[in-house]
């Protein structure tokens, strides 16, 4: 069963897509709507959706805006999006977001209904359940690893220096990271086979060649990535930056490398039933750095050992000091400790400094603590026990409760104060929190 959530800001276009699609025969469990894309955040962070259908053109946050947002707290859920405009620019960006359409209002029912449909189909596909996966996931992935020769010069660039850096252009265009660049990171993925005891040494073979096509597939004609099969299982991926795409500053590229680590160990953990581990390594420009970031991503996943319940390693968020030889290291466990201890304790401070704020993001709080998302989210819910936004809609929450207790403010100015845009979507999170409505709190206040 799907759950759908419809964001836009005219209420009778919201509940005209949702008497649509509720009658539409598609297996649909939950239906939300939300009228902005501050309220559609909050339905991301706190519901199980399978796809959004978001309006571009609403006041606050555009669905550009959105898109971007709803990215970094569930990579995996689908978006068509709906204007008004026919407007190339916005039509490329939301492509380029992993939008599955783009559709023109007036809408035609019978093409946001095919629409939703193959969206839900790609929502859905299911996992390989028997032994041959070669079998069962020949059909659906293309194989794109280079060989021979093209296999042999990312060998080199991923092994060791380049002579010149005239010979690693040389090699790069041979291993064919010709389109690829000039920015470049390295990802690897490596398949945690203990957790498979079922598995045959054929099996594993298998599961490595179909985590290389799902994540080739995943990322597709938006990264092109270059993959490469690693020993024992595991998979590494060379993606790059044009010019052009490096120096677009509304796009984090932090964020975006946090966005595919996750995204990579959702879809194999989903659609393979394989937990995976993803290192990603920094950004560097020129082909005669991939060594250094491939060592990078191998050890940013070195860290699995102390952070057991992290999925994905990004180097950068990582302290290392200098070890004799010049070489680099793990900060012992105090210091890590204390590192630890500094990113939580500043997100904590800013959180509470600012939860009021309309609009404020994970990515926000992120940057703050000098770390990504996902690392921040890891170490926040591992120290404090609650998950970022959680602890973000407890303080809300609690504020909001002693405003209608001890105030003769009103619900719509209540909801001002601490963060909403609207009455109604801080009562739909109060009733969700309390299990009671502020007017019911109010009735109940006033009569003793």
């Amino acid at each position: 069963m799907h759950r759908i959530l419809i964001v836009d800001d005219e209420p009778l276009i919201g509940k005209g897509l949702s008497s649509l699609l509720a009658g539409a025969g598609l297996g649909i469990e939950d239906i939300h709507t939300a009228s902005n894309g501050f309220e559609a955040l909050d339905y991301l962070r706190l519901e199980e959706v399978d796809l959004m259908i978001t309006d571009i053109g609403m006041p606050g946050m555009n669905g550009i805006e959105l898109m971007h947002q709803a990215r970094l707290i569930k990579p995996w859920v689908q978006t068509i999006v709906v204007s008004a405009h026919e407007t190339f620019h916005y039509a490329q960006m939301a492509m380029r977001l992993g939008a599955r359409d783009y559709l023109i209002k007036p809408l035609d029912a019978a093409q946001l209904l095919d629409s939703v449909r193959n969206a839900l189909l790609q929502a859905e596909r299911p996992a390989a359940s028997e032994p041959d996966y070669a079998a069962s996931l020949g059909g659906r992935f293309a194989l794109q690893a280079p060989g021979g020769e093209p296999r042999r010069a990312l060998e080199r660039l991923l092994a060791q220096p380049s002579a010149s850096t005239e010979q690693a252009g040389e090699l790069a265009a041979a291993a064919g990271l010709r389109d690829t660049g000039p920015y470049f990171a390295v990802i690897r993925i490596l398949p945690e086979f203990d957790a498979r005891p079922d598995l045959s040494p054929k099996d594993k073979d298998l599961l490595a060649y179909a985590v290389m096509n799902l994540s080739t597939e995943l990322l597709g004609k938006d990264w092109n990535p270059v993959p490469i099969a690693l020993p024992d299982g595991e998979v590494g991926l060379i993606i790059g930056w044009s010019e052009e795409r490096y120096d677009d500053s509304t796009v984090s590229k932090i964020n975006q490398l946090d966005m595919i680590g996750r995204s990579l160990h959702h879809h194999a953990d989903s659609f393979l039933r394989l937990p995976a581990l993803v290192g990603i390594s920094q950004i560097a420009r020129g082909p005669e750095f991939l060594h250094l970031l491939a060592d990078q991503a191998r050890r940013a996943l070195e860290w699995r050992h102390r952070h057991p319940g992290q999925k994905v390693f990004y180097y950068g968020d990582f302290s290392w000091s200098a070890a004799e030889g010049g070489a680099a290291e793990q900060p012992g466990e105090e210091e890590a400790s204390a590192q630890t201890n500094r990113i939580v304790e500043r997100s904590l401070r800013y959180i509470e400094e600012n939860y009021a704020q309309k609009g404020l993001t994970l990515h926000e709080v992120s940057q703050r603590g000098h770390v990504s998302p996902n690392y921040l989210s890891y170490l926040f819910k591992k120290n404090t026990g609650y998950n970022l936004w959680e602890y973000v809609i407890k303080l809300r929450m609690e504020e909001g409760r002693r405003l209608l207790l001890t105030t003769d403010l009103r619900r719509y100015e209540v909801a001002e104060r601490v963060g909403y845009e609207s009455p109604e979507h801080f009562s739909k999170i109060f009733k969700k929190y309390y299990g009671y409505s502020p007017s019911e709190l109010k009735k109940e206040s006033q009569g003793k």
